[in-house]
């Protein structure tokens, strides 16, 4: 089956308010040979003359006094697809986002992007799930609206990504550990047993590096899946555990937070979400709030 032409629906639409091919060329800015071309056309498709001569002028036929009105909500429905979209009414916007971020995103930056959220848009949801790996199929597919992390090489091409904050690592003990007092050495921070968090179950990186470049090496008493438990961990014990500060600021409440004694490169937390999303209202809305909320800390 031959798909239609839908701009003749435009044509239509013109003729049948102008009552004149002269006029509707004029005001579709054509020629009225093509105007006249574009009429025989609608006859060819519709089966009918839908204008005809009455004396000087043109009538509508019965059947185009029928299309009339429905033609016209159609290329109004076309129209308002078409246009630019408008600025949303965010106290009437209804709609559940989800963000995938690492948990020590949610602990220190959700509880005030939540209530940045329901202050502005009520009728909005967000929904937070775990961060397993940096695959951007879930960006692709629409399973996640945003996703934050720092970017990788498996992240696809198309992706968008805004930096939102940079962070680094530092060490964290519990209140009264023998590190909490005096200067931190590299030799004192190796020699105390350590808490590893790696999602892909890594024992050693950047940190165990650096160390080694000075003769020293860490002891790495448990490894965890991510920060949140290294820091509850070392709040319960005497290890060591070495976070991101940004990440982890209010999870390390009431504890001792120490620079690292050795340099460790600074990395970039971005956010990510999909292109076919960049001009959606409330999505770009979202993403704002995200940016202020981690510019302004947890």
């Amino acid at each position: 089956m031959a798909i239609p032409d839908l701009n003749l629906l435009v044509t239509l639409d013109v003729l049948l308010a102008e009552g004149s091919v002269a006029r509707a060329a004029q005001r579709l800015r054509l020629s009225p040979s093509a105007m006249s071309r574009a009429l025989a056309r609608l006859r060819e498709t519709t089966g009918d003359p839908l204008l005809v001569r009455a004396g000087r002028g043109l009538v509508a036929t019965p059947r185009a006094l029928e299309l009339r009105e429905r033609v016209r909500q159609l290329v109004q429905d076309g129209e308002a697809v078409l246009r630019p979209a408008e600025k949303i009414d965010l106290q009437q916007l209804a709609r559940t986002f989800t963000l995938r971020t690492s948990e020590g995103f949610v602990e220190n930056f959700g509880p005030n992007l939540i209530a940045r959220v329901a202050a502005e848009a009520p009728g909005v949801r967000l929904r937070f799930v775990q961060k397993p790996n940096k695959d951007s199929a879930p960006l692709r597919d629409g399973t996640i609206d945003l996703e934050t992390g720092v970017v990788g090489s498996s992240m696809g091409p198309e992706v968008h990504a805004q930096a939102l904050f940079r962070d680094r690592f530092m060490g964290v003990v519990r209140a009264g550990h023998p590190l909490a007092l005096g200067e931190i050495t590299p030799a004192r921070y190796a020699a105390a047993r350590h808490i590893y968090a790696s999602r892909r179950g890594l024992d050693k990186g950047p940190i165990d590096e650096a160390l080694n470049a000075l003769g020293l090496e860490r002891q790495i008493a448990t490894i965890v899946d991510g920060f949140s438990t290294a820091v509850a961990l070392a709040r319960a014990s005497d290890l060591v555990a070495s976070v991101p500060e940004r990440h982890t600021g209010i999870l390390r409440a009431g504890m001792h937070s120490f620079a690292l004694p050795v340099a460790t490169p600074e990395f970039t937390v971005s956010l990510l979400w999909h292109p076919r999303l960049q001009a959606d209202p409330a999505h770009r809305w979202l993403r704002g709030c995200v940016r202020e909320v981690c510019a302004t800390g947890s």
